[in-house]
């Protein structure tokens, strides 16, 4: 196979990074791009024997790397950041080819958050500590030790950014690390090999293997070497990665699915509301956080509606690389066959298409139509399950107890948004919902030194500021009795 693409101006080396050098492997797989159905790469298909040789590398790598003092394992993680910033427009040219998300957000927002991410864990290395305290005279000390090789799986929605949100705090807790994206979109992944080696990072500290995740994927999770596994998904995968890590007893960090409510009072203001609905739409509705579930109070349902659907009307679908373009293609045929799917079942049970509702035909390819359905129950599919597409359902309530029960009502609690301008209302509904973040009156706002996570079937665990060094660590307490005290047990 050729070691070597070109996407979008950009040379990209489509083999493994293992052990700090390129692997190819005897098969590959082929890299679409959903803009416009053409070829991107011909990509190393990792199978077992890769699995293995990347937790080997990353397995000889890291007692050196644990050795590592902190100052300079953030010096590393900074000339990363560095490598990133450099490399900006190209990371962001190539994840657009390689993913349809906008190249305006890729530019303005997802890189430079790459490079954040790093930045953030480099610096919160440095001051990573807890207080001494003491015990009938003894103290306590508590350290972060580094846990071992960790395995990092990462979804195709968001590569890069999601990647290094796990890469980031593993390599600054002195870990070594196997990456494996997805293989509908792995090609920022092998760039960012290059930017590391680049910036010094040692040889089998960050490896980077591409495949399919029943040919290599359970390779790596069942690995009796792999300390840590950080997972971004769907459940049914989640379920397969935990079964492959009970032999080995392997701890989990899983950041799932999400069917995430937008609860409308009728003290909101409304055009506020509108426009945190529409943002729902962003990246075709592939986003885990989406509030696909808009629940609305009655008396302002109907207004609210008419607002929601003229304002959708004006965003602009096409070509992800064009800066006007508010919403681009969807990800892959089958993900395009999924969404059609559920809206047409949808609508077979009852459910009012108010706009959208199939694909895009003028584009055709990979676009759907920004959709709202109306008329569905509750414990519809449509309501119940995740789509990952530009699909919001919209449903009424009437006071604030249904609200919160319908809110609640499904097996995910990622996340939730609610709109209303009375500040003890929102106490009061806040406390209520069964979420990893809450929004009010805003929506997407996050901050590396909050935990995030969800609850229910939306993820194990959370990650951020200290938590991530809580999961990517292994804790330890040394006890110390007091100078010249003696135990007799």
């Amino acid at each position: 196979m050729s070691e070597k693409t070109t996407v979008a101006g950009v040379a990209v080396d489509t083999r493994h990074w293992i052990g700090g050098e390129r692997v190819a492997s005897a098969g590959t797989f082929t890299d679409v791009s959903p803009i416009d159905g053409t070829v991107l790469a011909e990509v190393a298909r990792g199978t077992a024997a890769e699995a293995g040789a990347a937790v080997a590398a990353a397995t000889a790598a890291f007692p050196a790397w644990a050795a590592t003092p902190r100052a300079e394992r953030a010096r590393l993680l900074h000339a990363i950041a560095d490598g990133v910033e450099k490399r900006l427009d190209e990371l962001a040219n190539v994840e657009t080819a390689d993913n349809g998300a906008l190249l305006r957000s890729h530019r303005r927002g997802v890189m430079p958050r790459v490079a954040h991410n790093f930045r953030f864990f480099a610096d919160w290395l440095l001051q990573l500590e807890h207080e001494d305290f003491e015990t009938r005279g003894h103290s306590n000390h508590v350290s972060w030790d580094p846990a071992g090789p960790c395995v990092l799986i990462t979804p195709w929605n968001a590569p890069l950014m999601l990647a290094t949100w796990k890469v980031a705090p593993a390599l600054a807790a002195g870990n070594t690390v196997v990456l494996k994206p997805a293989e509908w979109s792995p090609l920022t992944a092998s760039l960012l090999a290059d930017i590391a080696a680049e910036a010094g990072l040692p040889a089998g500290v960050l490896n980077v293997v591409q495949g399919y995740g029943s040919e290599i994927g359970d390779a790596l999770t069942s690995h009796p070497g792999v300390r840590r596994i950080s997972f971004t998904g769907s459940v049914p995968t989640a379920r397969r990665i935990a079964a492959s890590a009970a032999a080995a007893l392997t701890p989990l960090s899983l950041e799932l699915g999400g069917k995430s409510p937008l609860l409308v009072f009728a003290d909101a203001d409304l055009d506020l509301a509108v426009d945190l609905a529409v943002e729902q739409y962003d990246n075709a509705g592939q986003v885990c956080l989406a509030a696909t579930r808009i629940l609305v109070e009655e008396p302002v349902a109907e207004e609210f509606t008419r607002r929601l659907t003229e304002k959708a009307s004006r965003l602009r679908q096409g070509d992800p690389r064009d800066e006007a373009t508010d919403i681009g293609p969807n990800i892959h045929p089958r993900q395009l066959e999924k969404i059609d799917g559920f809206v047409r079942r949808a609508v077979a049970s009852g459910a009012r298409v108010v706009f959208g509702g199939a694909p895009n035909t003028r584009l055709g390819g990979l676009f759907y139509l920004p959709t709202l359905l109306t008329g569905v129950a509750q414990d519809s599919e449509i309501v119940q399950e995740e789509v990952f597409g530009p699909v919001l359902t919209l449903q009424t309530f009437r006071t604030e107890d249904e609200a919160v029960r319908l809110a609640n009502d499904t097996r995910f609690g990622l996340a939730a948004t609610l709109a209303t301008g009375d500040p003890a209302r929102t106490e009061r509904v806040t406390a209520r919902l069964v979420a990893g973040t809450v929004w009010v009156n805003c929506f997407f706002v996050r901050d590396l030194r909050a935990p995030f996570g969800g609850s229910r079937h939306s993820g194990v665990g959370r990650e951020g500021g200290t938590w991530s060094f809580d999961f990517y660590c292994d804790l330890k307490n040394t006890v110390t009795a007091p100078k010249g005290w003696l135990s007799h047990g």
